[in-house]
């Protein structure tokens, strides 16, 4: 597969009926891509599912999500929740602000969308903790509609098959287009394309480990044709979980939600975090993202 210029049609069409079969035989048994799914939950639930998906392993969030809509079926039903009990409900996913952007989301379409997620990607962008990815993720998940849809994923995969790159760079509108080049014209067809894609960076070309032998896409890989060249990796390393503001901020959160009306004294939150200034600067933090309100000396979760 060329780096230079748009794929011929043929050869996307060849593709996508490579990465097509290779799907239906690999693909993981995910509760979002069954049909039973879409029926009860409709688009909602994919938008659902793919806010929780956000920098959270698929294990974690499956048992998080049946929880999710089973409390909350629809955006009208997370609209009338208060944001306690929203982040409360979200309990350990991590980075929290996802579920305070997903309640106001659900507020946005309860009022404005008929209590539908909207289908257009330009009316999905426009609501609350939505960016590109999420939005084109709806519209080809859950509507069926052919657009480019990239995560970390499909970057990696892309990188390897198309430029011959161990690692992808920094994310650009170049990967939306090279994802594109590879869609075939077929709207249904192009939806298991970028299902494929994302599924084959996630089971078989990781980023520490691949499974060559099992890749639909081997014999055009320019990665592996060249040898596998490692060049420089300009990924993004995240921090250090433990000891760090992220930790302090998860336990102060947590303390408030096991609290009795989610509310404890200021002084009572974290009072024994081996470090007091990054106790404050969590706390202080939480305040500042929404996600804990403070009154005469007591935190509480927001109301």
């Amino acid at each position: 597969m060329s780096s230079a210029g748009a794929t011929a049609p043929a050869e996307a069409e060849r593709t996508a009926s490579l990465l097509g079969d290779w799907y239906r035989r690999h693909a993981r048994d995910l509760p979002w891509r069954r049909p039973e799914f879409l029926e009860r939950y409709g688009a909602w639930g994919v938008l659902v599912s793919e806010f929780m998906l956000q920098q959270t392993p698929v294990s974690r969030v499956i048992p998080h999500l049946a929880a999710w809509l089973d409390r909350w079926p629809t955006p009208d039903a997370l609209a009338t929740a208060t944001p306690a009990e929203v982040v409360h409900q979200w309990a350990n996913l991590g980075y929290p602000r996802r579920a305070l952007w997903l309640h106001r989301a659900a507020g946005v379409i309860a009022a404005e969308h008929g209590g539908t997620a909207p289908r257009e990607v330009e009316a999905l962008l426009a609501l609350p903790g939505i960016g590109d990815y999420t939005a084109r993720a709806v519209a080809v998940f859950a509507y069926g509609d052919r657009h480019p849809v990239v995560d970390t994923n499909t970057r990696r995969v892309l990188a390897r098959v198309r430029h011959g790159r161990a690692q992808p760079g920094p994310p650009s509108r170049g990967d939306l287009e090279d994802m594109r080049r590879m869609l075939p014209d077929d709207r249904e067809a192009a939806a298991v394309v970028n299902a494929a894609m994302m599924e084959l960076g996630a089971t078989v070309c990781g980023a520490r480990s691949t499974d060559c032998g099992s890749c639909p896409l081997a014999d055009e890989c320019a990665w592996r044709g060249a040898g596998y060249p490692q060049g420089e990796d300009r990924r993004r390393r995240q921090a250090r979980y433990e000891g760090s503001d992220r930790q302090a901020r998860g336990a102060a959160l947590r303390a408030l939600r096991h609290a009795p009306e989610h509310r404890l004294p200021a002084d009572a939150v974290l009072a024994d975090w081996p470090d007091p200034a990054q106790r404050d600067r969590a706390i202080d933090s939480l305040i500042a993202d929404g996600l804990v309100e403070a009154d005469d000396a007591e935190l509480r979760l927001p109301h």
